[in-house]
């Protein structure tokens, strides 16, 4: 059967499409890949990764550059091991040969000089030994057979077995050697075996100078970089992970002002590097090491350099790896349109510092026009309905509700924004007070950004606008990473964002992260984001806790909210708070998740008009511990006390009293919102003092915890820390401080004993909305 189009080869068949035209070309040092495989284009990918080759650099392997570095090699062979043990196809490209026989060589020499000058001399002191220079061939002999052992030793406690192959740059020019070494690696693989490779350094003739990679498409093997790099794509690898002492490939060398670690490198970069000198230990360095990676890259391997000496991350450097974090350097042959999002945060801090130094006057964050609200509403409203008819038994009604942007939440969010274009004009710059230190010396404590905020929301598009309407007016710049159920929505909100910005030349002020990047991966950027502001599950802001290393994180962990009602209760007031707190808007982290009722309320028409009005709205009740207790037949008792149900789900328990409710409410709760229901005001008043939360309410819906209604205009969040700001945070919270001192030269030595000056420290009033 013949056919006009002809299938295009897959992967691992364009692989071998180019090896056997490099085999029948005459395998020649400067054979070209005439075909290119189809490397990972981006990390996330890597999980697909079947085999794997890693390369060991001579500084990972060693210490002192003499003797093994132990503890880092069995880390390494742990990992190796574990993902072995997964179904993936391992091979380890090894240095440590010399060290390790250098270690044992003058160990021996040291040991035999002194045997012989006691024997000879006669006398108990030794004359001054010498250590003649270790020629690296034999070193290599000396130390191949141990480091061998070592290796095959310690896999063994994984139940691993290893093969030692050692090659030189011959084997790969003689094609039936060739051939020999792949049907040999091929076999190990097949039964499981990890076969470690080293270059056979007791016979490799001296490096020739200016020889080795002269130009990407031209490859000999005179170290393991360039070595793993052909056993990569001899063998068809789908990753290549080359470990050194440098955290990966930067734009200089490392350790110089203002080098950057380079997170993506495509092919065609090389222009913009700038090579320092080779490792300290081996005999390649960085340069080797991109060229070598780049041959690899056209052969269809991707390739990662990382480091794999930090005590921090070597236990899971690999590992880390394989699972697409960002973990060194990762060769891509495929650039992206845009740019990556450390150069959107650069971009945001640069337009954000001039988005801050505008007049306040210019700074007036305004409400969409009528075209814009239109075009937003038609928008949502199609995604909405298409949402909800893709989506049936896949995604919750309380999903949906949150991502559908109505006519009436456009409507509160263009209220919110009003509020804060009058708030925004009394924001950066505002002075807080001043001081006269000394005569003609002032100090002004002002507010100033905090710099750039990182926002990472799930499914409420309209979060968007707010954050970035409290950015505009705080003059911080700004990241957003949104989930991928309004990711539609969210662009065409962020359009319209940088529409308004534009007009001041600041519209990259504010960026959306669209791009593959993982939660994990933004929360390292510490060098680059001031503040991290997760909105979304609890689960959310947890993840994002724990992935922040460097970064603060405003948020709260979870929306725990408790409502109280008081034997002195009213029951009109309890019905109204309770179905507003719990029914209004059971997806938000403001809603009602427990119930507190006092024990003499039990079996009263209170008690039974609240339960007939929960079921009349059809909420699920649990019941807490004590409140099954008296009942015969009870509600399923809770899994926990601490549960945010999220939805029209409810936990209901019994106290014995105010204190008693205070008492549940500092164990079980999340600190973020509590209500009392009494029409006893000594009561309510204890309860608002001695409840330790964010928000605390008498007789008032828990859904009033929110910017929009608090007035602030709009909110980056709720955050139950005790540091900063707490509770809905707005303008006010997104602002920092700073000290301007004025002076007319005065120094620190004019006010000691020996000094002419004193200290007066007297406060002068601060006019209302002065301005630094």
């Amino acid at each position: 059967v013949h056919s006009s189009h002809t299938a295009l080869p897959n992967q691992h068949q364009r692989r071998g499409l180019w090896m056997w035209q490099q085999s029948t070309a005459g395998l020649t040092d400067n054979v070209s890949p005439a075909v290119h495989s189809q490397s990972f284009v981006h990390r996330s990918e890597l999980k697909q990764a079947k085999r794997i080759v890693v390369k060991l650099g001579s500084a990972v392997v060693t210490r002192d550059e003499c003797g093994l570095a132990l503890g880092r090699l069995a880390s390494i062979v742990e990992q190796v091991a574990m993902l072995q043990n997964q179904g993936r196809e391992m091979m380890i490209v090894t240095s440590g040969a010399v060290a390790f026989g250098k270690q044992r060589l003058r160990h021996e020499i040291l040991l035999s000089q002194s045997v012989r000058q006691a024997l000879h001399s006669g006398q108990n002191q030794l004359k001054e030994m010498v250590i003649p220079v270790l020629e690296a061939r034999a070193c290599a002999a000396a130390g191949q057979s141990g480091l061998m052992a070592l290796y095959e030793a310690m896999f063994t406690q994984y139940s691993t077995c290893t093969a030692q192959i050692l090659v030189t740059n011959l084997d790969f020019h003689d094609e039936q050697k060739r051939r020999n070494l792949n049907s040999t690696l091929h076999e190990l693989l097949r039964m499981n075996i990890v076969p470690i490779i080293n270059t056979n350094d007791a016979v490799v003739p001296p490096p020739v100078p200016n020889s080795d990679l002269q130009g990407v498409n031209v490859i000999s093997i005179k170290d393991n970089d360039s070595l793993a790099a052909r056993l990569a794509v001899e063998m068809k690898a789908d990753l290549l992970i080359a470990l050194s002492d440098v955290e990966g490939l930067y734009d200089s060398p490392p350790g110089t002002d203002d080098a950057k670690l380079i997170d993506i490198f495509y092919p065609g970069d090389q222009q913009s590097i700038t090579f320092g000198t080779k490792s300290r230990v081996g005999s390649g360095g960085m340069e080797a090491k991109v060229k070598a990676a780049l041959w690899a890259l056209q052969g269809g391997t991707s390739v990662v350099i990382a480091n794999g000496t930090h005590p921090k991350v070597t236990g899971h450097v690999i590992t880390d790896i394989v699972e697409g974090k960002k973990v060194g350097t990762f060769f891509s042959e495929v650039k992206p349109a845009g740019p990556t999002v450390e150069q959107q945060t650069e971009m945001a801090r640069h337009a954000g510092r001039a988005l801050a130094s505008l007049d306040p006057e210019q700074v007036i964050v305004t409400p969409a026009s009528r075209r814009h609200f239109l075009q937003i509403l038609s928008t949502c409203q199609r995604l909405y309905s298409l949402i909800s008819i893709s989506s049936v038994g896949r995604l919750s009604q309380p999903l949906i509700d949150r991502l559908s942007l109505s006519t009436a939440k456009l409507n509160s969010l263009a209220i919110g924004l009003r509020q804060l274009a009058v708030s925004s004009r009394d924001s950066v710059g505002r002075v807080l007070r001043r001081t006269r230190v000394a005569n003609n010396l002032e100090l002004e404590q002002i507010t100033v950004p905090i710099g750039v905020l990182l926002v990472i929301f799930e499914s409420r598009p309209d979060c968007l606008p707010q954050v970035a309407a409290l950015a505009i007016a705080s003059g911080n710049a700004l990241l957003l990473k949104g989930g991928k159920e309004a990711s539609n929505t969210n662009k065409i909100l962020h359009q319209l964002t940088q529409e308004a910005l534009s007009i001041h030349g600041v519209a990259d002020a504010i960026q959306l992260v669209s791009t593959r990047e993982e939660v994990e991966d933004l929360c390292r950027l510490d060098k680059l984001i001031d503040l991290i502001i997760p909105r979304g599950s609890s689960q959310l802001v947890r993840t994002i806790q724990r992935a922040a290393k460097g970064i603060p994180v405003l948020g709260h962990s979870e929306g725990i909210c408790h409502v109280y009602i008081d034997n002195d209760a009213s029951i009109d007031k309890a019905i109204d708070v309770v179905r507003d707190s719990k029914c209004d808007y059971p997806a938000a982290c403001n809603a009602m998740e427990t119930l507190l009722i006092h024990r003499d309320l039990l079996r009263t028409p209170i008690f039974d008009q609240i339960i007939d009005m929960l079921r009349t709205e059809n909420v699920k009740i649990h019941a807490g511990p004590r409140f099954a207790s008296y009942l015969t037949f009870s509600p399923s008792e809770v899994k926990s006390l601490r549960t945010e149900y999220g939805d029209l789900e409810c936990c209901i328990e019994v106290v014995d009293s105010m204190q008693d409710a205070v008492d549940h409410i500092h164990k079980y709760g999340s600190s973020h919102t509590d209500v009392i229901i009494t029409e006893n005001e000594e009561t309510a008043e204890q309860f608002l003092q001695q409840v330790d939360s964010a928000c605390v309410f008498w007789n008032a819906s828990s859904r009033f915890a929110d910017g929009y209604r608090f007035g602030l205009g709009a909110e980056v969040g709720i955050s139950t820390a005790r540091i900063h700001a707490r509770g809905p945070v707005g303008l006010e919270g997104l602002l920092t401080t700073k000290w301007v001192l004025r002076g007319e030269g005065h120094t620190a030595a004019d006010f000691s004993e020996q000094g002419s000056m004193k200290y007066l420290h007297e406060n002068i009033p601060v006019p209302q909305g002065s301005f630094s």
